[in-house]
């Protein structure tokens, strides 16, 4: 049995500079990202398209939400591995090509989880594992770009 799950966001531009969008220069991209109960996401575009470099861009969100969602159903496939991790953190990156039009898109997404766990011998499982994830991963599941994986795997303990 399917089941749906439904979400909502909150955008309000924040941006009118007292022209409007006049001309691509009179307006700024500054925006609010809200949910109900949460702290919002002051978001903007990137600087290279005139945004506001001290806030999130939609890039960086996408690029946020495939490591998170990577990182959350691997941690749930640890526990049904029997493999305890410790620690968990990534260095992820997104290539994303504009064309001359102003049109784009992302080609590809690299995660570098570095995870720690507890039992050596789970190190080729806890390595393998990153490569069910995507099976899992809705957000994985939704994008049309390769998501790769350069994952390094330490013993608690070990030094290296």
């Amino acid at each position: 049995m399917n089941r749906d799950h439904r979400y909502a966001v909150a955008l309000a531009w924040t941006g009118n500079l007292g022209t409007g969008t006049q001309g691509h220069g009179s307006y700024s991209r500054d925006h609010e990202v809200t949910v109900e109960g949460v702290a919002p996401i002051a978001g903007s575009s990137d600087v290279s398209f005139r945004g506001d470099p001290a806030r999130w861009n939609p890039e960086q969100l996408l690029l946020a939400s495939v490591a998170q969602c990577h990182m959350l159903w691997y941690l749930s496939l640890a526990v049904s591995a029997g493999i305890t991790v410790v620690e968990y953190a990534d260095q992820a990156t997104g290539l994303m090509t504009e064309h001359a039009d102003g049109a784009g898109q992302f080609v590809s997404v690299t995660l570098r989880p570095e995870v720690t766990i507890t039992d050596a011998e789970d190190s080729t499982r806890a390595h393998e594992l990153h490569d069910q994830v995507g099976s899992y991963c809705f957000v994985a599941r939704s994008v049309n770009f390769p998501i790769r994986h350069e994952v390094t795997i330490r013993a608690a303990g070990d030094g290296s």
